[in-house]
């Protein structure tokens, strides 16, 4: 990798040394400057789990991407200054999912002072690690919670985001979730092909664009607005998440995501 490319990506300028307060500072960095997006799932391109590609998509494309690119690339990008990581796959939403929930989300762990749960990749998640410790973890105005049970982690998400996950401390290789990483983009039924989603934490807290609906959660609480047409579309894509896409893939994200919405709101009509 070229470590120095990545950290201007994200306009990390601190220290490399591998402790906590780097771990930390380069999280919140990565998740501040490289929004979490499926947009090529919808633009018809398929996703692979081989670092150089995720790194040409990410940093040198200047794009985001789903949990196995941001946390491949980011745990590759730990291991090149000297961290200790393991990947370990976890379940997102394993009430509702039951067993087909295993290995649909990567997330890491750094082994300091203390293991550390590292994630990237889940969109609306924590802004900064959070010590592998069982108990209620404040980062600003959201709240997360780990337990312990059984042999399993728990982590519960924030009141305004997704579902949370659970995971087993067994090391993968990235090559472990070639599968997953398949079928969550192309089955009918994978929320990834469903919805177009774009998340992004910017000072001002966490923004999320869920096909045509836009939620900013600030201080004050979460905020909800509808998209009706594209300049408002390209100009939300272009202002929150910094993703400028060319003029015809955007006319046809645009059309999928409307469609959608239409159907949407039709379903919930009858």
């Amino acid at each position: 990798m070229d470590i120095q490319a990545y950290l201007d990506r994200i306009d990390y300028h601190g220290d490399r040394q591998p402790n906590f307060q780097t771990l930390s500072d380069l999280h919140q960095a990565h998740l501040m400057a490289i929004p979490y997006e499926n947009l090529d799932i919808h633009l018809g391109r398929t996703l692979v789990l081989d670092e150089r590609r995720v790194y040409e998509k990410i940093v040198t494309g200047h794009r985001g991407g789903w949990c196995y690119e941001m946390n491949g690339l980011f745990a590759w990008a730990l291991r090149e200054l000297g961290f200790p990581v393991t990947l370990l796959a976890s379940a997102v939403n394993r009430p509702a999912l039951g067993d087909r929930a295993e290995r649909n989300h990567l997330i890491l762990i750094v082994e300091l002072d203390q293991p550390y749960l590292v994630d990237v990749g889940f969109g609306n998640g924590f802004l900064r690690p959070l010590p592998l410790r069982a108990g209620v973890h404040q980062q600003g105005r959201l709240t997360y919670e780990l337990a312990h049970e059984a042999g399993r982690w728990w982590f519960t998400n924030h009141a305004y985001g997704g579902p949370g996950y659970d995971f087993t401390l067994e090391p993968h290789d990235l090559s472990a979730f070639e599968d997953r990483c398949h079928e969550l983009q192309t089955a009918p039924d994978s929320g990834f092909v469903r919805v177009v989603v774009c998340h992004g934490f910017s000072s001002g807290g966490l923004v999320t664009l869920r096909g045509a609906m836009l939620r900013t959660i600030t201080e004050s609480g979460a905020h909800d607005d509808t998209i009706e047409d594209e300049a408002t579309y390209r100009d939300m894509l272009s202002e929150q998440f910094d993703l400028h896409l060319p003029d015809e893939e955007l006319s046809a994200l645009w059309g999928i995501v409307w469609r959608k919405h239409q159907a949407f709101l039709q379903e919930n009509a009858s």
